[in-house]
């Protein structure tokens, strides 16, 4: 059969990528995946759909990804492949082309796949097509059909249900030899519901989930010698449970806030949409430090219905030097038309409000100072969650990880998204009234979360 010559210089791409897949396989560089992995990174036995590691960093949950879809692959059971990362960056750069990506393990294995990142799809020897996926746009895998997925950090997925949902939805291919559709889902364990939904299933004795657990300790003989030390520095932390030793840490005992308080009352951004608000607030609680080494600033956006419900909407806390702070807050104000920012002035007390009038110098403001201790502005704000009366829109991590491991016995230091959240809150609230769970009439509210 005659080979075609290029008729244009942008034809010599895609005909050099057809060639070079029709070539022979490149030698392996490497031994055989089987060889090098340890037991627990091969995939389990048993009938299952879905093969969740649950594991801490370092332990390999990207290679051991990356390899079962390779194999997958390799052995002609799979054709089409979604490979979804918390973002585009991170399907590209960690699932993809990461030293432990799916480009790397074809290579070791001298099995020619091509990438191109313009339509974010790899082209295999054998002719099968993985496509990457970002969890941030969950209705880009609306469409798509498959018979095999790769979900990296799921605990870290912005829209998690949702994306988690689509891609199931879209898990409807039979293999090439007639296998079910499979899935891996590699993640350092955080307390989405999400994953406590797929943990429960598998504790429930579900044949559907396979879960593999893991520490960083048990890769320590492919890591940099120094590593060992750096994690024996969080050694019965409770970062140190979750990242290192791969633990899911649920509810703490002492905990104001529970997680089932909050999912129980979270709504989706759609159903938020079509509410109206009769308040809206930006609530700031500065950083003491400069935004290098410093705690962070907590910049929290709440609202209150008409019917006396408050909605969490937004969190743009972070690191930041003061005059970065303000801008951010008050880009905030903006985009939600928020009626005022409350910014609390123990630390830096001026300054902070000349942070802002810097930035925009009519800015409605309303300093707020603590005369009472954190436990005690804290309590009527855990009260209002445990009532019902406060819904997340969507998931905030990062502020949910803080809320969950604030201990009611006051020793500890409140978080700032904790604090600027019980600002914003007590503002919408509890203004007017003492700061205590005293007083507070909450009867006759429905219970019932109406979006669940």
């Amino acid at each position: 059969m005659p080979v075609l010559a290029p008729t244009s210089a942008c034809d010599e791409v895609p005909l050099r990528a057809v060639m070079a897949l029709r070539a022979r396989r490149r030698p392996p560089t490497g031994r055989p995946w089987e060889e090098d992995a340890r037991p627990e990174q091969l995939p389990p036995p048993g009938p299952w759909i879905t093969w969740l590691i649950q594991a801490g960093r370092g332990w390999g949950k990207t290679r051991t990804g990356a390899e079962f879809v390779k194999t997958e692959i390799m052995a002609g059971r799979r054709r089409r492949v979604a490979l979804v990362g918390s973002t585009a960056a991170d399907a590209r750069d960690v699932m993809v082309e990461g030293e432990s990506g799916l480009l790397a393990c074809c290579e070791r294995a001298g099995f020619r796949a091509v990438y191109e990142p313009s339509k974010r799809k790899v082209t295999f020897a054998n002719g099968a097509i993985a496509h990457t996926f970002s969890a941030d746009e969950p209705d880009r895998l609306r469409g798509p059909q498959m018979d095999l997925a790769w979900s990296d950090e799921i605990g870290a997925w912005k829209y998690g249900d949702q994306a988690w949902a689509n891609l199931q939805f879209g898990l409807r291919l039979k293999g090439p030899l007639g296998d079910p559709p499979r899935q891996v889902a590699t993640t350092t364990p955080r307390p989405i519901p999400l994953i406590r939904r797929l943990i429960r299933l598998h504790r429930d004795g579900d044949p559907a989930i396979a879960l593999t657990r893991g520490s960083s300790y048990d890769n320590l003989a492919n890591l940099a010698d120094n590593y060992r030390g750096i994690i024996a520095g969080y050694a019965g932390t409770r970062l140190g449970r979750q990242e290192i030793m791969g633990e899911l840490l649920e509810d703490i005992e002492g905990a104001l806030w529970t997680h089932a308080a909050i999912d129980a009352a979270r709504i989706p951004p759609a159903a938020f949409a079509g509410l109206s608000m009769a308040r809206t607030v930006v609530a700031v609680d500065p950083q003491a430090g400069d935004g290098d080494e410093g705690s962070e600033t907590g910049i929290m956006v709440c609202a209150k219905d008409h019917c006396g419900h408050a909605y969490v909407i937004a969190d743009r806390s972070g690191r930041f030097h003061p005059a970065e702070w303000g801008r951010v807050a008050v880009a905030a104000y903006h985009e939600f038309a928020a009626d005022r920012v409350v910014v609390e002035t123990n630390q830096g007390g001026a300054m902070a409000i000349h942070t802002l009038r810097t930035v925009e110098r009519n800015l409605p403001i309303r300093e707020v100072r603590a005369s009472k201790g954190k436990l005690t502005r804290a309590e009527p704000v855990a009260a209002l969650y445990e009532q019902g009366r406060v819904h997340h829109v969507d998931l905030f991590p990062q502020l949910e990880d803080q809320l969950t491991s604030y201990v009611a016995d006051g020793r500890q230091a409140s978080p700032d998204r904790l604090d600027a959240l019980v600002w914003g809150l007590t503002d919408l609230m509890l203004t007017g009234r003492a700061a205590t769970t005293e007083g507070l009439d909450f009867s006759g509210l429905e219970q019932a979360n109406p979006w669940a």
